[in-house]
């Protein structure tokens, strides 16, 4: 049999999961919920976050979360630097680690969906399907900011810290609301229209709450009365959620895919701030190349420059290229399979 959900778990694995999943989130393309799906602790996150959405206090679960979470800040503070460097200058040997992480899991998760049936076939055919859309959607036109509109976004926007294989960012970007939403984040316009941010951002963080307490409480639902073929979905959905991750690609847009030069773009085409004293906080760009980057993307909101930044293109690999990808893939694979192993329990 599987592990029970209800089991407290480790605290060492808990912390492990917390950090893979902060990685997780500081890659483009991959989700939090794909590695604690990959190394088992997928069932556990999903009845613990359950248990405290209906105030089911337990102490396991809270403790399970709470160190979860120390991994995951400890992650992103920690790496995010480095791993945006990676990911910007060295994004193939990366890419083909992730790759080897996320497929890891799919051995162990497979023998979760058994007995082999054609509904459970199925479910795996239904969870690749539908993360291959998900990665072929475009933005659309943006929606319109009313407050059911917006608790549906939240609700949507939650998804990326259930379900495998689902960024939050690019979620927003789909629904044509990544302007709407992260522009009312932003400390300038929280300074200069506190009750029109706060009317984007309540409604937000409100559908978000109800999404999480739903999906979790449905998931879990589902988890224990169709075990094989929630799996099965499952399994589709972590087996989906490399197809966008594939190695060999680069940025259209490389001076976009910079995170801090995209910001100085955003704070001069956006918000119309001076391009020297913008360049001046950028280490890699100066008032000259700046002012050339806002001529070239004038006109454009910061949903736009995002989503440019994000484009990515295939290129030909050399022969070191290959071989150090397919070496980091067999190394992530074999990072799983061990962090996997060592929390499921083998079915009877």
């Amino acid at each position: 049999m599987s592990s029970d959900p209800s089991t407290p778990v480790p605290t060492v694995r808990a912390l492990q999961g917390g950090v893979l999943m902060g990685l997780a989130n500081l890659v483009p393309g991959i989700s939090g919920g794909t590695m604690i799906l990959a190394i088992g602790l997928y069932e556990q996150f999903i009845a613990a976050v359950a248990d405290v959405t209906r105030l089911r206090l337990r102490g396991s679960s809270i403790q399970f979360l709470a160190v979860m979470a120390v991994g995951l800040f400890a992650a992103v503070v920690i790496f995010s630097g480095v791993a945006v460097l990676l990911v910007t200058e060295y994004r193939p040997v990366m890419y083909a680690l992730f790759i080897g992480m996320t497929l890891g899991g799919a051995p162990e998760l497979w023998r979760e969906a058994r007995p082999l049936r054609p509904g459970t076939v199925a479910a795996v055919l239904v969870g690749i399907a539908a993360m291959a859309g998900f990665a072929s959607f475009g933005g659309s036109a943006p929606l319109q900011a009313t407050i059911p509109v917006l608790l549906l976004v939240g609700a949507a926007g939650a998804s990326s810290m259930i379900l495998p294989g689902i960024s939050g960012s690019y979620v927003l970007l789909v629904l044509g609301m990544y302007d709407t939403v992260i522009g009312a984040l932003s400390v300038s316009q929280l300074k200069e229209s506190p009750a029109e941010s706060l009317s984007i951002v309540v409604p937000v963080v409100i559908g978000a709450g109800l999404g999480i307490a739903l999906l979790s409480n449905l998931l879990k639902a589902l988890l224990q009365r169709f075990s094989a073929p929630s799996h099965g979905v499952l399994l589709g959905l972590l087996l989906g959620s490399v197809l966008g991750l594939y190695p060999f690609q680069q940025p259209v847009h490389p001076e976009l895919a910079v995170r801090d030069v995209r910001k100085a773009v955003v704070a001069v085409v956006v918000d119309g701030e001076p391009s020297a004293e913008v360049a001046a906080t950028v280490d890699s760009v100066d008032g000259e190349e700046l002012a050339a980057l806002a001529r070239r993307w004038e006109g454009r909101t910061k949903g736009d420059l995002k989503r440019a930044g994000l484009q990515l293109e295939r290129f030909s690999p050399g022969a070191f290229e290959v071989v150090s990808a397919v070496l980091l893939f067999l190394f992530g694979l074999v990072i799983t399979r061990r962090l996997g192993r060592g929390g499921r329990e083998p079915r009877s």
